[in-house]
């Protein structure tokens, strides 16, 4: 069943929606490991990176329900279970316990990395069925590229 109709047609729509499912989950899990790494964080960089890991989640938080609305709007419902995000993310697993803070940065650098790697190709998938999603997704692009350039200046 669906309630909203999207204007788009099925094929589109369904690369679209599988765009912006990736999306969700990746950004879901990205604030998730955030602040899993930012409750966790130990060494003589603890305050620096702590607060930089708070700008990596709000700005996780603020793109995945830009982007969960943004499925909404266009028929495809959003699914940022658990269960789904645990199972289709894209995010290397953080251990559990305390994390040395160089340890965080270069975690960091590789989840943001590999998420900013998805959202290229997902920007590239969705050029011509849906240039107002692929907008939304170059701006998730742009903004997880700017923290990606700042924790890997920090991990020199």
């Amino acid at each position: 069943m669906s309630v909203v109709k999207s204007a788009l047609p099925e094929e589109d729509l369904k690369i679209v929606g599988e765009a912006l499912q990736g999306a969700l989950v990746d950004l879901v899990d990205l604030s998730l490991v955030g602040k899993q790494v930012h409750w966790n964080i130990v060494g003589p960089r603890f305050r620096s990176v702590h607060l930089q890991l708070d700008d990596v989640v709000a700005t996780a938080r603020k793109h995945s329900d830009t982007v969960a609305e943004r499925a909404a709007a266009i028929g495809v419902t959003p699914d940022g279970r658990a269960a789904t995000v645990a199972a289709t993310s894209g995010i290397e697993t953080v251990h559990n316990g305390w994390i040395k803070d160089a340890d965080v940065v270069g975690f960091l650098v590789d989840a943001l990395n590999s998420v900013v790697e998805r959202m290229r190709e997902r920007v590239r998938a969705t050029d011509e069925p849906d240039p107002v999603t692929q907008d939304i997704l170059i701006q998730v692009t742009a903004d997880l590229e700017k923290h990606a350039w700042m924790f890997q200046a920090e991990n020199v």
